[in-house]
């Protein structure tokens, strides 16, 4: 029952949201940032609260980790996302009918958005943020491992709101339990949308269980092939950086397809990669490549398993092709449809690529690591969407709308 009223206070918070002008709401997240950096030392204590009790290996130890410079980079977001102009109101499509009805299809707001996410605190603001901007309250379910985390930081929020007579219950906070999970998933009447941030297990219980509606989040398993056209000096900085840059997020590179001709470029790779110990699985060819120009401990036979991995860390695996055909089919076979690339100075082999590729962004010679909403200029994200329906890719302002129609008359009857 207290769930439930919880949930009421929700959507009575977000009714009041529609009456909320643009400048109030840019003004509150300018004001967030500030706090959110004013009060960093106490948002970092309460977060090594939560880092003591994870084992430093976790995949997941990284995500849950804030910084000082994580922090500030979190508050360039939120300013950059208040600066957004508003999705909300657009009329995208207007007509008067012949009757005199004058017909708007105008952009309004979800509602009550839903967030289940594990070990990443920083989606706290950004989800919160977002959600404002397009005029949404929203339901924060994280996880037990980043619980002093999420509290710190939705009280900051919370403080903001109270500043400028904003309903506090405008970002709400769930427990971290399973059954308040489950009572989110069934939330028929409070909650408009559901969005899962985390593992492929979260997701897929979120999708199998929920009642209301899901975007998915999806994991991300990516590859970049590298080509028989490829350009070496490109390739080795793109997957060093698709690789190393920040492995624990979504958009790393997992799996690293090379053409058969071009195996001897693997060690050229495999030099860069080592300055950061990844560690390599690698079929039989290029395993053959790299052996005695990697090292052994590093160095390890690929199995099946070691493609259609998300690794989350520094892991990864190579994978021979004897065609761009080749490459396409293990691609499709084993991609989760999230961020897919290519490194080829071939312009047929690009083009054919990205239309034959299926996934919510596709890339050629760059890294997969700009997928992300702040890299394509949408402020940030609330999440990486998988699937086709509704939205795609980074999910931001606009994709956290809907419309309705707005039917002006003046005392039109439809007649017998």
């Amino acid at each position: 029952m207290k769930i439930e009223i919880q949930l009421k206070n929700v959507c009575e918070a977000s009714r009041k949201l529609n009456l909320v002008d643009d400048d109030t709401i840019a003004a509150l997240l300018l004001e967030l940032a500030d706090q959110a950096e004013n009060n960093s030392a106490y948002i970092l204590a309460e977060n090594k609260k939560d880092l003591n009790r994870m084992d430093q290996e976790d995949t997941k130890y990284d995500r849950l980790k804030l910084t000082e410079d994580r922090i500030k980079g979190i508050t360039a977001d939120i300013r950059n996302v208040a600066r957004l102009e508003s999705p909300v109101g657009k009329v995208l499509k207007e007509t008067v009918r012949p009757n005199g009805l004058k017909i708007s299809k105008v952009t309004v707001p979800f509602g009550v958005i839903g967030i289940i996410y594990e070990a990443r605190p920083n989606v706290t603001f950004d989800v919160f943020a977002l959600c404002l901007k397009s005029g949404n309250a929203c339901v924060l379910k994280g996880g037990s491992d980043a619980i002093y985390s999420n509290q710190a930081i939705v009280s900051i929020i919370q403080s903001v709101l109270k500043k400028y007579n904003l309903d506090e219950n405008t970002v709400t906070l769930l427990p971290a339990g399973r059954e308040e999970t489950n009572e989110m998933l069934r939330a028929h009447g409070y909650i408009d949308l559901i969005i899962p941030r985390g593992s492929q297990s979260l997701i897929n219980f979120v999708r199998e269980n929920a009642t209301i509606p899901v975007i998915e989040t999806g994991a991300g398993i990516c590859h970049t092939y590298f080509d028989e056209f490829g350009d070496v000096e490109k390739g080795r900085e793109i997957i060093f950086n698709a690789k190393t840059r920040r492995p624990s997020v979504c958009n790393t590179l997992d799996c690293l397809i090379i053409h058969e001709s071009r195996l001897d470029e693997l060690p050229v790779f495999g030099k860069k990669l080592l300055e950061e110990n990844v560690v390599i699985y690698a079929d039989e060819l290029s395993y053959s490549k790299l052996k005695g120009n990697y090292p052994e401990n590093l160095l390890f036979p690929a199995t099946e398993e070691s493609f259609g991995t998300e690794f989350l860390s520094m892991l990864m695996s190579v994978k021979t092709v004897a065609s761009f055909d080749e490459a396409i089919c293990h691609i499709n076979k084993y991609s989760s449809k999230h961020s897919e690339a290519i490194i080829s100075e071939n312009s047929e082999n690009i083009e054919k690529f990205k239309k034959m590729v299926d996934a919510s962004s596709v890339f050629s010679n760059a890294s997969t690591t700009f997928t992300d909403g702040a890299q394509f200029g949408l402020g940030a994200e609330i999440g990486i969407s998988t699937q086709k329906l509704h939205a795609r890719g980074p999910m931001a302002l606009e994709e956290l709308t809907s419309y309705k129609w707005i039917i002006e008359g003046n005392g039109q009857i439809r007649p017998k």
